[in-house]
This record gives C-alpha cells, structure tokens and sequence, in this order.
C-alpha cells in the first residue's frame, strides 16, 4: 500500500514512523498552502519544555498559492535561531556532536522555497541514518487516493491523532517528564543509530 504524506519541516516521530513502515512513499506536492501547519514549522525540547522552530514566509490570504511555490521570509535572521535553538537544547545530547556536521550546512545557506527545503532537511535525515529510502511525489492532486494510507493529514497539529509513543531518554527530562512527538531531530540527538529501531517499534 502507498504511504501518502505532506512533505514538512523536520517531521516528527508521528510520520517518520509510519515512513519506515511502508516501502512506496508518495509526496503531495500540488496541495495549497495551509498557515500554522507543521510545513513550516516543528518542535523541539528546549530548557523550558516544547519549544516551536517556525519558519517565516511569503504568504497571502488574499490569493491561493501553492505549497511548492511558497518562499521563505529571510530578510528574518531565522536559521540563526533556529541553529542557537538547537545548540542551546542538545548541545549536550549524547549524538550531537555526531550529527552537527551533516545538519548545520542547513543554517548556513540560504534557502528559497519551503518546500525545497524540507525535502532538504528529508535528505539529511536520511544520510545521518543512513537509510536508502526511495519516494515518489505526486502528479496531481486526489482528495481521495485509493490503495493508499493517507496521512497528510499529520501535517495539520490540530488534526493529528494522539499517539502514545515509548518514552527515551531526553536531555530535560528530569524538568520537564517526557515529551512524545517531537521533531525527529530530538530523537536522532538522543538516540542517534537507534532511532531507527525506535521508530519501527512505535504503533501508527
């Protein structure tokens, strides 16, 4: 069966794990731009608890506009803090120094479409884990795919079905309790070659 799902930014524990346990992604890329969705925004585990990594971008409501053709407000200085974010939070996680080199190239080149970008982030992921993991994208948009788990609907938090993930060790626990779905890049600073193990035992 095909795995149907939004591109988005960093994608969380929710989606990666439903990835793994499929062997014929597909990605909507023809869909319009929705605000305040998990396209242009993800979450970590900072020393105050959950902490929102937003990109800005170039929108307007006033006319439709397509999620490829979405560009990034960079006149913000945000890949600036989103990478302090980062190095504040799990700087002293125990893989994160084995990952920085692969993932800070992405904070220090400027990016243009937002979507672009997270297929970039998608990339790197599947480089620190090392995972040959082969997809499709889209020629058109079906509101209804058959043969097909779709699960786009991740995309949107306020949509999301709550998952009870198993809990692994996070650097501000011991503040805060356990924190589930959150961007992969906690569970990769955290458990680093094991999250693909983690992954795949987590029910979707």
């Amino acid at each position: 069966m095909n795995l149907l799902l939004h591109p988005t930014y960093f994608f969380n524990i929710a989606q990666w794990s439903n990835l793994l346990k499929h062997d014929c992604i597909v990605f909507e890329i023809h869909d319009s731009y929705q605000k305040q969705t998990y396209r242009n925004r993800t979450y970590i585990y900072g020393s105050n608890g959950i902490l929102a990594l937003t990109i800005p971008v170039i929108y307007s409501q006033s006319n439709r506009q397509f999620y490829k053709d979405i560009k990034i407000y960079n006149l913000e200085k945000w890949q600036a803090l989103h990478w302090k974010s980062l190095l504040s939070a799990y700087g002293t996680s125990p893989y994160f120094e084995f990952y920085k080199d692969e993932i800070a190239p992405l904070f220090h080149s400027e990016q243009v479409y937002l979507m672009d970008f997270n297929f970039k982030c998608f990339k790197v992921i599947l480089e620190c884990l090392q995972l040959p993991l082969s997809y499709q994208k889209t020629d058109h948009y079906d509101k209804a795919p058959l043969n097909t788990k779709d699960i786009r609907y991740l995309a949107n938090a306020t949509k999301e079905k709550t998952n009870i993930f198993s809990k692994y060790m996070q650097v501000f626990n011991h503040k805060h309790g356990f924190i589930s779905n959150l961007s992969i890049l906690d569970l990769i600073f955290n458990e680093g070659p094991n999250s693909i193990n983690y992954l795949k035992e987590q029910t979707t």
